[in-house]
């Protein structure tokens, strides 16, 4: 069956200037968590005057598509200089170990005259949706399997025991085309708190898919994985967003004219599109994405038809 997306538009666009100096602009890698009913908490990453992302939430109503609630203030800032997280803080997604919700995240750095960077951290979700730091040192950090830069990590619990895990890492920072090597990758875990890497898992080909960033992965009703992503192709074309598929979550097959979206040919996703979540509710399945600006127009809605 073809996938088709069908847009709703934007659901929330930051205030001009921010509601607070940490989230002036941006909602950045939308990350629904389920509250009651048809209300959900958005977290999103926003910025500062430097650029410096922190995380922020709205609670939406997913059915009548509307902010019902903007939180003035940050779930979770940055951290101090010198911290893996000292220039940004970029979420993934959400899953449990023995009673405890994780969030994890990518940490950015931008070192004085050097290039920018990431590893991964977690974060604990309390109860009351609070939002504290699981441990100063990266969850994930560069080793020779990911020795440049890692980013944007999403986990998915198996169907009998242990978890997945599929991460964005840098192998290099130009491939010959003047844009870089941006891969998916794999980990798993029996327990949910110690990882072995196991490499590549999503094929990619310069000049067509090379810079790949924030893998989301779900169930489809046949036991088929499927996995969106937001790519680009390294001619100078913006962001898109992806699909692959997979009968183990371990070997994909990319299929990138199957997403069954695409930009508008006008508004606020009409440059580029990114940054998916793809979530089920009531019967029906969900993605949130960015648009044009990397966040900077806020983010969207779109229900898949015939899901």
């Amino acid at each position: 069956m073809t996938k088709c997306w069908k847009k709703f538009g934007q659901v929330y666009v930051p205030k001009e200037g921010g509601l607070h100096p940490k989230l002036i602009s941006h909602a950045s890698n939308p990350l629904p968590v389920h509250l009651h009913g048809d209300i959900y908490r958005v977290f999103f990453s926003g910025r500062d005057e430097n650029n410096r992302s922190s995380v922020g939430a709205v609670d939406i109503d997913l059915v009548r598509r509307e902010v019902i609630n903007e939180h003035c203030l940050p779930f979770f800032e940055h951290g101090p200089a010198g911290s893996f997280f000292a220039d940004g803080v970029s979420i993934g997604n959400c899953y449990e170990v023995n009673g405890v919700r994780y969030m994890l995240f990518m940490g950015w750095q931008s070192p004085e005259n050097g290039h920018w960077r990431g590893d991964i951290g977690r974060l604990i979700v309390t109860s009351d949706l609070t939002l504290e730091l699981d441990t100063l040192e990266p969850f994930m950090g560069c080793d020779p399997v990911d020795p440049i830069s890692l980013s944007y990590p999403w986990v998915q619990a198996r169907p009998t025991s242990g978890f997945d895990m599929w991460y964005g890492s840098t192998l290099t920072w130009d491939a010959g085309n003047g844009e870089m090597l941006h891969v998916i990758q794999h980990a798993g875990s029996d327990d949910g708190q110690h990882w072995q890497r196991t490499g590549l898992t999503v094929p990619y080909e310069i000049g067509l898919a090379q810079a790949f960033s924030r893998p989301t992965v779900v169930q489809s009703l046949d036991g088929l994985r499927e996995m969106w992503f937001s790519y680009r192709n390294g001619s100078g074309e913006k962001y898109r967003i992806g699909y692959a598929t997979s009968d183990d979550g371990l070997n994909w097959v990319l299929e990138l004219d199957k997403s069954g979206i695409t930009v508008s040919d006008s508004g606020w996703d009409s440059e580029m599109i990114e940054y998916p979540f793809v979530f089920d509710h009531a019967g029906s399945r969900y993605m949130l994405y960015n648009g044009n600006g990397y966040g900077k127009t806020g983010f969207g809605l779109a229900v898949l038809d015939a899901y």
